[in-house]
């Protein structure tokens, strides 16, 4: 069985200490025959609810951080970005760029991020918008086709908004964004998210993203994306939705199992 992508980190790079108690809790007990490991973290948090959240530590910070995880641990990296000049220079640095969902039709970006990733050899994933549905990612892939291997475009589901303060994940998308070609990733913790529930910040419910993880496994999702933290409760984003860090490997390996039962 191919090996199953995870892009795992916190949801904002606080500290390099913070990112290297993580990238190393996750080197050490991850099982790399079966997964390959991206470390995640986030220099800029652009669409924070309130103007008074942290957002991160910016780009010049943030990817001297992860060029400092990258090359003490061994380690692949993944981070966002939110504007088409920021591309290149971010490409340069990780081997995955993230598309965030609430920018998934900007074409500017995608063309950007197919471009950078095709010239520096790296995962272009581009995060469903909770405002689409699965057929309308076609729309996504051919953009970024037109530039970048379909091999290396990952499609991810991270829950569809029906109405307020909720996101529910349609098990049946990732067969369906499998069809155009690319593979697919369950975002485990941003599905659980409440968003605006309380009032300046996004509320969720983490007791949710082990099943949904399982579920996502069972309905086809080629790999996992999911935020963890040391103390999720004080962590400055997504306090109610990133893992307990020491909870991930078990997670990971309960995740590798179930998918090496299902494609027997």
């Amino acid at each position: 069985m191919p090996k199953i992508p995870v892009f795992i980190g916190p949801c904002c790079l606080e500290s390099l200490d913070l990112a290297r108690k993580v990238a190393e809790h996750l080197k050490n007990n991850l099982n790399h025959d079966k997964v390959d490991f991206y470390f995640k973290g986030s220099f800029d948090k652009a669409n924070r609810s309130s103007i008074d959240s942290y957002r991160g530590p910016g780009i010049e910070e943030g990817l001297k951080i992860l060029e400092t995880i990258k090359k003490e641990f061994e380690v692949e990296t993944i981070t966002d970005f939110h504007l088409p000049n920021q591309a290149l220079v971010v490409s340069e640095v990780v081997d995955a760029l993230q598309i965030p969902a609430f920018l998934c039709r900007q074409t500017d970006l995608i063309v950007a991020g197919a471009k950078a990733s095709k010239e520096n050899n790296c995962i272009l994933k581009i995060k469903k918008g909770q405002f689409l549905s699965p057929n309308d990612t076609k729309n996504i892939v051919e953009k970024a086709s037109n530039f970048l291997e379909k091999d290396k475009i990952f499609l991810t589901e991270r829950g569809t908004s029906f109405g307020y303060n909720n996101l529910i994940v349609d098990m049946t998308s990732f067969q369906t964004m499998k069809s155009f070609g690319v593979r697919t990733i369950h975002d485990s913790t941003h599905c659980t998210q409440r968003p605006g529930a309380l009032g300046k910040s996004t509320g969720g419910a983490r007791e949710f993203v082990i099943p949904l993880a399982k579920s996502a496994i069972a309905a086809g999702a080629d790999g996992i994306f999911m935020e963890a933290h040391p103390d999720p409760s004080n962590a400055l984003s997504d306090a109610t939705t990133q893992m307990p860090l020491e909870k991930v490997p078990h997670l990971i390996h309960e995740l590798v199992s179930l998918k090496e039962f299902l494609d027997q």
